[in-house]
């Protein structure tokens, strides 16, 4: 027990002083593990299995969210594919570069090329942490950065097949008959519920015919628990899954960067070293703004995707691990990438706070392009002569529109940044349109031929959510009135310390009450 309380003091002590700091608590996590270490506290042997079990629901949770359609856009496969080809060959000359330097033992050519491709990776467990922080998993920029990630997942699982020198049982053929039938046997698995039921079925998926069978079929795991993930994804239900999974998926994920600070201690040339590779990042963040810019992405659009996705893969760590394992690479350089895996994690904790203000006003400043030769997602939007706007239109949102326009007779436009929801409600005959509420460009662009008398943000996401109002306030929209959702009770007092006319409780009424308030506030 006391090793325990250990382990519970060191690393609740350091994610506090991460978030004091405002950096992501999984900085802090990192710094746990490494602590621990040093003091030479015993591991816990449970410690990788709790990250094993972390990292397989985090890919699970993302297949029950994933529209594969998403993977088909130019902006996603192009990237993905162009960003490994040109990091590769530059990493491989830049490792060149470092092996010269005699540091460590020199190594082939081969192997220095395996290594850049791996570094050419994201850290999905990083990208993925932030978009849920921000609310942004289906923001245009979030659904580009979780497609890159997917591709290079598949890449990453095709590299340590190679790497372990284990080929595929013969057996692995019947998965396509398997998948088929798992399809036909779970349709109706949403009558479970939400409740310990559903969620301990929604486990057992992604741990037994996800990652143990594909594990004994010769395959990746964690591609096992993605794809069945996918396998639950059109069916009523999947959403409310991966939010009844996210605390426990969260808690587990701890026991990942924990494990990494127990990979050793690194020697002052290990630290030289990562170091060094940490300089490949800003090659990376051009490299990803260059080609989504050449792809037709706005300026905002491709800024914030570069910098959320320029850092390095846990699969880093993965395969050198493997490499180490059956001798084909030195384990100093598995030190020198849990330096540059942990560097880059900070680094790229500091440029992507939660709220993207910085980062939307940078984007501002850089060389605009004609609307016409923009992705046809992400155009500029006219909201027309709505006096209304509703941002955010989940369930709460599409009440409010509904009450807004029956109840009070305004003329209302909502705003949703996931274009599958917002085909959904315009199929329903509701005036949607697909923008991000939260995107500067988006609000310096947007036309009204009429006055906006009225704002509700009824995102899920507080973060969202104050950032919406910060850029309305910034392009003049200070008097009109603004109403809020607030998740927490807590949130309440910090909205309307911020000015909003009306903040409603998630759990009191929702879009009823949020939209007659906000009514009688506007008439005020």
């Amino acid at each position: 027990m006391t090793l325990v309380v250990t382990y519970l003091v060191v690393i609740f002590g350091c994610g506090l002083l991460a978030w004091v700091v405002r950096m992501p608590p999984l900085i802090g996590f990192l710094a746990a593990g490494f602590a621990l270490n040093a003091m030479r506290v015993q591991p816990i042997e449970e410690l990788s299995l709790m990250a094993d079990i972390g990292v397989t629901l985090m890919l699970f949770a993302i297949g029950l969210r994933l529209d594969l359609r998403a993977l088909l856009d130019r902006a996603v496969w192009l990237t993905a594919g162009a960003h490994m080809l040109v990091m590769t060959l530059i990493g491989t000359g830049f490792l060149a570069g470092i092996s010269a330097l005699g540091a460590f033992a020199p190594e082939s050519l081969g192997v220095l090329a395996t290594l850049s491709l791996v570094l050419s990776f994201s850290s999905t467990i990083f990208v993925i942490k932030i978009l849920q922080d921000r609310g942004d998993e289906q923001a245009l920029y979030g659904n580009i950065c979780i497609g890159v990630l997917i591709l290079q997942d598949i890449a990453a699982v095709a590299v340590i097949s190679i790497s372990s020198g284990v080929a595929p049982r013969v057996y692995s053929l019947g998965l396509i008959v398997l998948i088929p039938v798992l399809m036909w046997l779970t349709k109706n698995w949403y009558r479970l519920g939400h409740g310990e039921l559903g969620a301990l079925f929604g486990v057992a998926m992604a741990l037994i015919p996800g990652y143990a069978l594909f594990e004994w079929l010769g395959l990746s795991g964690s591609l096992g628990a993605l794809i069945m993930g996918l396998i639950l994804a059109p069916r009523p239900g999947s959403e409310q899954l991966s939010h009844t999974l996210f605390t426990v998926k969260e808690l587990l994920l701890v026991g990942f960067f924990v494990s990494v600070g127990f990979q050793g201690l690194p020697t002052m040339a290990n630290v030289a070293i990562g170091l060094l590779l940490v300089l490949l990042l800003p090659a990376q963040a051009v490299m990803y703004w260059l080609i989504l810019w050449a792809v037709g992405m706005r300026n905002r659009t491709s800024v914030l995707s570069a910098l959320l996705l320029s850092n390095y893969s846990e699969f880093a760590l993965i395969v050198a691990a493997l490499g180490v394992q059956t001798g084909w690479l030195s384990s100093h350089w598995l030190m020198s990438l849990v330096i540059a895996l942990s560097a880059g994690f900070v680094i790229s904790a500091v440029f992507n706070p939660r709220g993207v203000s910085a980062a939307s006003r940078f984007a501002s400043r850089l060389p605009a392009r004609p609307p016409h030769k923009i992705h046809p997602e992400d155009r500029p939007i006219d909201v027309g002569d709505a006096n209304a706007l509703v941002l955010g239109m989940g369930r709460v949102g599409s009440m409010t529109y509904r009450q807004l326009v029956e109840q009070h007779g305004y003329r209302v436009l909502g705003v949703e940044h996931d274009p599958y929801r917002m085909r959904t409600l315009k199929q329903d005959g509701l005036n949607v349109v697909d923008g991000d509420a939260t995107d500067f460009d988006f609000w310096t662009r947007v036309e009204a031929r009429g006055v906006v008398e009225m704002i509700v943000l009824a995102m899920p996401s507080e973060h969202a959510n104050i950032e919406a109002l910060r850029q309305l306030r910034s392009i003049g929209y200070a008097d009109t009135t603004i109403a809020a959702i607030a998740l927490y009770r807590e949130d309440i007092e910090e909205l309307e310390a911020l000015g909003i006319d009306v903040v409603v409780h998630l759990y009191e009424g929702a879009g009823e009450a949020i939209a007659d308030r906000a009514a009688e506030a506007a008439k005020a």
